[in-house]
């Protein structure tokens, strides 16, 4: 294992617009699950707490395809990419965080940053052609359709509830704790 990376860390305005507000919010959560998996290994990232099967690579995999999902299904609604298009995702539903043993440190940490990377430009191109109440491609059977801002907040939402198993994952590993590398 070595050092954890530290990277300038985001913050939200304290008085900005509300897209801004909820970018950053996102923003300041992908930097706390970057920050709780770096610097490790193989067996760093495979390491369980308790009975639980989550692992570090298995939440960084798994939210590598919630940032491709999200935005490819419920924004554009288009086919999501590989590796996510050849999984048999109803014979395994957990395939993201399974497979991630299978997978080397780099691996995991490309395929989140690919994904990361790919949503941010989805953003930056939406915000650029309207605000938080544009509404995405996919439609229910309802006839309704999710805007931006709540595909937004539900990626806020998974991150925020997983970085807290990467808090505890990760203090288990090497007794790494705290929300803000730099703070």
């Amino acid at each position: 294992m070595t050092e954890p990376t530290i990277e300038p860390w985001p913050e939200p305005p304290l008085a900005g617009s509300e897209a801004a507000a909820v970018v950053g919010a996102l923003e300041r959560q992908r930097a706390t699950l970057a920050w709780k998996c770096s610097g490790l290994d193989a067996d760093g990232l495979r390491a369980t707490l308790g009975a639980s099967t989550v692992t570090l690579g298995g939440l960084l995999k798994h939210l590598a395809h919630v940032e491709d999902s999200h935005f490819a299904r419920l924004w554009l609604d288009t086919p999501v990419r590989a590796p996510w298009d050849s999984v048999d995702w109803e014979a395994t539903p957990d395939w993201d965080y399974r497979s991630a043993a299978e997978d080397t440190p780099e691996e995991l940490h490309a395929l989140w940053r690919e994904s990361v990377a790919r949503s941010r430009a989805v953003v930056d191109e939406a915000l650029r052609a309207g605000g938080l109440d544009q509404l995405g491609a996919f439609t229910t059977r309802s006839g309704e359709r999710p805007n931006l801002r709540r595909i937004l907040l539900d990626l806020v939402e998974e991150y925020a509830r997983h970085a807290g198993h990467a808090d505890l994952i990760r203090e288990s590993v090497d007794g790494l704790t705290g929300e803000d590398p730099q703070g």
